[in-house]
C-alpha cells in the first residue's frame, strides 16, 4: 500500500499564507492550474463558539497545494472569483459550505465525493476509507478534532490539512467514472444541485430544545429553567467565542434543571453541576435558574409544529390507515434502494416518506409524484420511488379490507 507522504507535498508546500502579498501569488498559481479545485476547511467546533473556518486548503493540477489562513484576510472572495465558473470538489460538502460562505467562498458547480459514495452504495464513505480503497493510500487519523483556532498550527498539522485535498481530484475522477458506469451521474448531478441549493443554517426556533437529555424532565417549571440556563450560556459562550459545552456541559444544565435547588449554595453543592466555569460563573447561572423558577412563560411539553409528523409508534392508534401505508412502504422503498445498491436514505429521505404516508394527497402515482416534488425530493427520486409507494398503498388499502375512513 503507498504511503501518504510519498506524495504529501509533491507540487505544494507547507508554508501558510497569511498576507496580501501570499494571496496574491496564490492567486496567480491558481490560474496557472487547469481542472476542477478539491477544497476543505478545518474548524474548531469543539473548543470556539462559531463555526468559522480557521484554514482553508485548496488543490489544482497545476497549481499545487494551497493552506490559507483565513482569520487575517475576512474575506477570500479574490480566490473565490478566480474560481468561481470551476468545478469545486468537497467530501461531505454540507459540513464545510456554511463555513466557506462566511468568507465569500460559494460554489457554482460542486462534486461531492462522500455524496457519490453513498450513491455508488460504498460501505464506507469516510474521506480516508474512500482515499484507500479506491487510491490504495492509507491516511492516519489525527487531528481532525484539535484546536485549529490556535496559531501557529505544527507542521504534522498542517501535513495532515494538506492531505485531505491533495487526493480529492483523483478520487472525484474515479467516482465520476462509477457514476457513469452505473447510470447515476445525473441522479448525483441532481444530489449536488440541491445541496448548493440548500439553506444550511435554517432557523430552527427553540434551539435549547436540542441540549441532550430533555427527556429526563417532566414538568413545565423544569423546561424554563433549562431554558433559560441554555440561554445564559448560549450568550457567554457567544461572548467569549468557547464552545458552550466546554464552559457547562449539558449533563450539568440538566442536573440543575431537574434539581431546581432553591439557593445558590445549593447550586454550588450540587455535586452533579460541574464544568469548567460552573463556579467562576455562579452567579450567572443563578441568575438565569431565578429566572426560570420565577417566569410566566412557561414551555409546552413539545414544540408547537402544525406540520409535525408524529413518531411512527403512535400511528397504529391515531391512525391505523396511515400505519398500514407505511409499513408497506418502507421495505418496499428499502428493496428497491438494495436493487440500485445504494443507501436507502440517499433513495428517498424518511422523513419525506413518513409524511407522505401520513396523510398523502392521493394515493396514484401522479399524487405521490406532486407531493414528493412539493416536499423537496429530486426528480431522480420520485421517478423511481413513486410508482413503488403508489402500489404499496394501494396494496395496503386491499390487504385493510372495506374503507372505515381516517381517524385523527
Amino acid at each position: 500500500m503507498a504511503a501518504a507522504d510519498d506524495r504529501r507535498a509533491a507540487e505544494g508546500d507547507l508554508e501558510v499564507i497569511d498576507t496580501i502579498d501570499g494571496l496574491d501569488e496564490a492567486i496567480g498559481r491558481l490560474l496557472e492550474g487547469d481542472g476542477p479545485v478539491a477544497i476543505d476547511t478545518e474548524r474548531a467546533s469543539g473548543y470556539r463558539y462559531s463555526d468559522r473556518a480557521y484554514l482553508v486548503q485548496l488543490f489544482r493540477r497545476g497549481s499545487g497545494t494551497m493552506l490559507i489562513d483565513p482569520i487575517p484576510f475576512g474575506t477570500l472572495a479574490p480566490i473565490g472569483e478566480v474560481i468561481a465558473d470551476e468545478e469545486w470538489i468537497l467530501h461531505a460538502a454540507t459540513q464545510d459550505l456554511p463555513s466557506l460562505r462566511q468568507i465569500d467562498l460559494d460554489p457554482v458547480r460542486l462534486f461531492d465525493t462522500e455524496l457519490a459514495a453513498r450513491l455508488l452504495g460504498r460501505a464506507h464513505v469516510g474521506y480516508g476509507a474512500v482515499v484507500e480503497e479506491l487510491l490504495g493510500v492509507e491516511l492516519a487519523k489525527a487531528h481532525s478534532a484539535d484546536d485549529w483556532s490556535q496559531r501557529p498550527l505544527p507542521a504534522s498539522w498542517l501535513a495532515y490539512a494538506a492531505l485531505d485535498v491533495e487526493y480529492l481530484v483523483d478520487v472525484r475522477d474515479e467516482l465520476a467514472a462509477q457514476l457513469r458506469d452505473d447510470g447515476k451521474d445525473e441522479w448525483a448531478r441532481q444530489e449536488f444541485a440541491d445541496v448548493l441549493a440548500r439553506d444550511l443554517q435554517p432557523d430552527r426556533g427553540e434551539r435549547w430544545r436540542r441540549l441532550s437529555g430533555m427527556h429526563q424532565l417532566r414538568s413545565p417549571r423544569q423546561l424554563a429553567i433549562a431554558r433559560e440556563l441554555w440561554l445564559a450560556r448560549d450568550a457567554y459562550a457567544r461572548e467569549v467565542d468557547r464552545a458552550p459545552g466546554r464552559i457547562v456541559p449539558d449533563r450539568s444544565l440538566m442536573a440543575a434543571a431537574k434539581a431546581m435547588p432553591r439557593s445558590k449554595g445549593e447550586l454550588a453543592a450540587l455535586r452533579e453541576f460541574h464544568g469548567r466555569e460552573s463556579r467562576s460563573q455562579l452567579d450567572r447561572w443563578w441568575a438565569a435558574l431565578e429566572l426560570g423558577r420565577s417566569t410566566d412563560e412557561l414551555p409546552a411539553r413539545a414544540p408547537a409544529d402544525p406540520d409535525r409528523v408524529p413518531p411512527p409508534k403512535a400511528w397504529a392508534n391515531r391512525r391505523p390507515e396511515a400505519d398500514a401505508r407505511l409499513k408497506a412502504a418502507r421495505p418496499a422503498v428499502a428493496e428497491r434502494a438494495d436493487e440500485l445498491r445504494m443507501p436507502t436514505e440517499n433513495l428517498l429521505t424518511p422523513a419525506l416518506l413518513r409524511r407522505v404516508a401520513w396523510e398523502p394527497e392521493g394515493e396514484d402515482r401522479e399524487s405521490i409524484e406532486r407531493q414528493l416534488r412539493s416536499l423537496g425530493a429530486r426528480e431522480w427520486q420520485v421517478t423511481i420511488t413513486a410508482p413503488v409507494i403508489a402500489a404499496a398503498f394501494v396494496a395496503a388499502r386491499q390487504d385493510a379490507g372495506p374503507e372505515t375512513g381516517e381517524s385523527g
